[in-house]
């Protein structure tokens, strides 16, 4: 028996048949009619030599060759039109693709984007602002921009900005609660609690870290930093924050922090896309922008002494 592949319409109209269970269906999909697409399973299954469906009264079943070729055919054509659609973006410089987490969009690339905007008008933005980790390829993502302690194997990646945890806190909570000892009392916030090497950057390692023996209840719990940070916005207390997606309201004096030990974190946020895509036109434009804006603001550690949790 031949290895040679049958021909690609033939398969192709196999594997409609095959995940519709249905020939009318799966005709209807490939823009043929129902005699021409059984034509084409019919000479698939002349050069296999045996049948791939059973021909039931107005359905069809797989054979056990039909359910052996199914999965591969699908994974097959599946992987073939991601490479068509990656392909064919290469040649269209006028969309730009990017994920960011939610914290990361909402407090650092939203309130810039009119900037990018203003200064390259050719680029359309579109953006998923998601936790998942996107497949450049399978979702059409030419940038992400994620947070963690980075295994970029194939990717290039470049370091967009460290971070640390610290009390925040609005200036005239500032003046309440002016030194460590004194947030013994505070209302406390937490958001994004960080897994890092089995353990957590949580109020209590602060606390240890000024010498305070302290087990410190938290008034509230975010799951999203920037919800913390909103929460901390508003006066509701003192949030231990990652100064990395607090940078814009440290900077503009909205918040402080005040005190001089910080946490240090291993993880960061990269800049990442697929290994030679950087050399795009439109994601050398928007690496130059991202980076040479971010770096306006100040270091995440803002001269803290750091403490490895």
């Amino acid at each position: 028996m031949s290895d040679r592949l049958p021909p690609l319409k033939a398969l192709r109209a196999f594997e409609a048949a095959a995940r519709h269970m249905s020939f009318a269906k799966a005709a209807d999909e490939l823009h043929v009619t129902p005699a021409a697409l059984s034509f084409q399973i019919k000479n698939l299954e002349d050069h296999l030599g045996e049948p791939l469906f059973h021909r039931l009264n107005r359905a069809v079943d797989l054979t056990e060759a039909g359910r052996a070729l199914a999965p591969g055919t699908s994974e097959g054509f599946s992987r073939l039109e991601a490479a068509w659609r990656a392909t064919r973006r290469l040649q269209d410089n006028s969309v730009l693709s990017v994920t960011a987490g939610p914290a990361f969009t909402a407090k650092i690339l939203a309130p810039r984007l009119y900037d990018f905007a203003r200064a390259h008008p050719e680029i359309e933005l579109r953006f998923a602002a998601s936790l998942r980790t996107m497949d450049f390829d399978r979702d059409e993502i030419d940038v992400a921009v994620r947070y963690g302690d980075g295994a970029d194997k194939g990717l290039y990646s470049r370091t967009l900005l460290n971070d640390a945890v610290m009390p925040m806190m609005r200036p005239d909570l500032a003046e309440q609660y002016p030194t460590p000892e004194s947030l013994v009392s505070a209302p406390l916030i937490h958001g994004d609690p960080l897994p890092i090497m089995n353990q957590r950057a949580h109020w209590e390692h602060w606390f240890d870290a000024n010498g305070i023996d302290h087990k410190p209840h938290i008034s509230a719990v975010f799951s999203q930093p920037d919800h913390a940070l909103d929460a901390t916005l508003a006066g509701d207390g003192v949030v231990l924050g990652r100064s990395a997606v607090a940078l814009r309201y440290l900077a503009s004096g909205q918040l402080v922090a005040p005190f001089d030990i910080a946490l240090s974190v291993p993880t960061r946020f990269r800049f990442l896309c697929v290994a030679g895509n950087e050399k795009r036109p439109q994601i050398a434009a928007f690496e130059k922008w991202l980076f040479s804006d971010v770096g306006t603001l100040p270091s995440p550690d803002l001269g803290k002494k750091l403490v490895q949790v």
